[in-house]
């Protein structure tokens, strides 16, 4: 639930990501035994039968197949076990390493709370996903634009304090002229923008997949494709054009 806050801030999200790794790992490894004994405690107060944690389990539906597995290793191991590892999953495909350094790069480039998390490494960690725009010799020119970076703008009081969210950067930043002087600082400002804009179309496209890919599907190409997904998507923009438009264009 404190992920879904709106007001969460990524860097505590992401501090909170990590710490609900270390808490599910923790409690896979060593909290296994004050769980079943709560458990038990529980279903004998309130006169619930549980098997014995030593007797053999039975496989599948019938009870007459052996078994070396006992009730305790398979509610460890296909149960406990099985359930935290889902939720390491889950968390591990939603924030991957990759996603985690991009959101907490973008995170350091921005102005909330004057600068608050600006942090060089993680900058320049986002900068290393972008190969094509910073080369090495481009990272030892950034390295050296963040010191001076940093140091400019926090002296802006008045033009920078009110900055809310890393959208509001670039045209303060071509006002102020420090896109000229830092340059490369400003690209990567707009190349974090850009990759939000174009991670939050991916996941429209493959959202609306469910409404354009029906049985119809197989007999349009992928031009056709595209164009209908387009229309859907952007349907506010098409929903504007009148239909006597689009025969003239036809």
């Amino acid at each position: 639930m404190a992920l879904q806050r709106k007001d969460q801030d990524i860097v505590s999200a992401m501090k909170l990501v990590d710490f609900a790794k270390r808490q599910l790992q923790i409690m896979r490894e060593s909290k296994w035994n004050s769980l079943i004994e709560n458990v038990s405690s529980f279903c004998d107060k309130n006169g619930i039968v549980i098997p014995k944690m030593d007797e053999k389990y039975a496989l599948g539906k019938s009870k007459r197949k052996s078994s070396t597995v006992t009730y305790s290793h398979h509610l460890y191991v296909e149960v406990f076990c099985a359930a935290i590892d889902l939720q390491l999953s889950e968390l591990n495909n939603r924030f991957s390493e990759v996603n985690i350094d991009l959101l907490l790069g973008m995170a350091s480039l921005s102005p909330d709370d004057f600068f608050t998390n600006y942090n060089k490494n993680k900058i320049m960690k986002l900068a290393t996903y972008y190969p094509n725009e910073f080369a090495a010799s481009k990272l030892e020119d950034l390295s050296c634009e963040l010191d001076n970076y940093i140091g400019y703008v926090r002296e802006m009081d008045n033009a920078l304090s009110n900055l809310k969210g890393l959208g509001d950067m670039p045209k303060t930043l071509v006002k102020t002229n420090i896109h000229k002087t830092q340059g490369l600082v400003y690209l990567l400002v707009k190349l974090s923008l850009i990759l939000r804009v174009a991670t939050a179309t991916v996941e429209r496209a493959f959202s609306s997949m469910k409404f354009i890919k029906i049985d119809l599907r197989s007999m349009i190409g992928d031009d056709f494709l595209s164009d209908c997904l387009v229309c859907y998507i952007e349907d506010g923009v098409f929903g504007s054009v009148s239909n006597d438009a689009i025969i003239d264009r036809f």
